[in-house]
């Protein structure tokens, strides 16, 4: 890496005067060099430059920083309080650099970066997922991380800059022109509980018995909770009120199967708990077809915000995905970082 300014323009203060104008990454160099070797020909050798340079750079930087940064000894020198201060926090400050080097490097050759996104469950296994499966394979050093959540937690966090970007709906508080958005589908919802359920057993399975049991649902005013609750209100019951409020699909696989709790999730979701082995068939939906469907998901973006290089990649992957949807649901890879709250 070329020698270059940290900073340009006039600073503020004595730390933009001091380093702004005048202090240069071989500068850096030389002092960490001095430390480690404590002559200052080793240390020109080192930088490939002359040893009367070197000392030449040395005056320079105490003339800059108006303190002394080494003495002079008979074999070599010796750095002061000041130049251990100073050689302490360039060795900090080269690493960073070089560490910038590498992950721009990376990000060129396709090798690196990482990607954070926000999901609502059902995209998170149908797309989220088969889509860092495949980036992955090309781009391993690659490190994703998926929050899943709700659509009025995931588009706050968007703003706030916490996701890249998040596959959700846009909250009907939010601006909708600060987002660009690719609608994809609606979501469809069944109803699951664990092997074995009573109701599974007492024949006709209607809304007024399914609100005798408990409930798993999303926390108030979300919309897959909005749309079941409307589906008991129109058919002239009172919605369940034994109910455990979360967003976590961990809780509610542990509620489901230790309890006779019911609760509403996508189809694309039950079918993957279904199907998981993992689960040893411990989960069953309910054999009962209402017709639910919850207002399509989109994949979203602040419309102001340009992607990385890898965080646009990934986004493309979805799209590809969303324009070639696949049969099955994919294993989690490997390492993958998931976030429930």
């Amino acid at each position: 890496m070329e020698p270059h300014r940290f900073f340009s323009g006039p600073g503020k203060n004595d730390a933009d005067r001091l380093l702004g104008q005048r202090l240069k990454l071989v500068h850096m160099r030389l002092i960490v060099a001095l430390e480690e070797f404590g002559q200052v020909s080793a240390a020109a050798q080192l930088l490939g430059m002359s040893q009367p340079a070197a000392s030449r750079m040395i005056t320079d930087m105490e003339r800059i920083l108006k303190v002394p940064l080494c003495e002079r000894r008979t074999r070599g020198v010796r750095l002061t309080a000041y130049g251990e201060t100073l050689a302490r926090r360039a060795r900090a400050i080269l690493i960073e650099f070089r560490e910038a080097d590498r992950e721009i490097s990376d990000l060129r050759a396709g090798r690196g970066g990482a990607v954070s996104i926000g999901c609502v469950t059902a995209p998170a296994i149908e797309l989220a997922i088969p889509a860092i499966a495949a980036m992955r394979e090309d781009n391993p050093r690659v490190e994703f991380a998926i929050k899943i959540d709700t659509s009025a937690v995931l588009g706050r966090e968007l703003l706030a800059s916490h996701h890249d970007f998040i596959i959700a709906r846009i909250p009907d508080d939010l601006d909708p022109g600060q987002f660009e958005a690719r609608e994809i589908e609606a979501e469809t919802v069944c109803f699951v509980v664990r092997r074995g359920h009573p109701i599974l057993h007492r024949g006709v399975i209607d809304a007024a018995r399914m609100a005798e049991y408990d409930w798993v649902f999303q926390p108030q005013g979300s919309l897959m909770r909005r749309t079941v609750e409307q589906f008991f209100v129109r058919r002239n019951v009172r919605p369940p009120h034994r109910v455990l409020n979360t967003s976590s699909m961990l809780l509610t696989l542990v509620m489901i199967t230790q309890s006779n709790a019911i609760a509403p999730v996508s189809v694309q979701v039950g079918q993957f708990l279904i199907d998981e082995k993992g689960l040893g068939g411990a989960i069953e939906r309910l054999p009962v077809e209402f017709g639910l469907s919850v207002q399509p998901y989109s994949l979203i973006r602040l419309r102001d915000r340009e992607l990385s290089l890898t965080a646009s990649a990934l986004w493309d992957g979805i799209v590809d995905l969303i324009g070639n949807r696949r049969d099955g649901f994919p294993q989690f890879p490997a390492g993958l970082d998931i976030l429930a709250d």
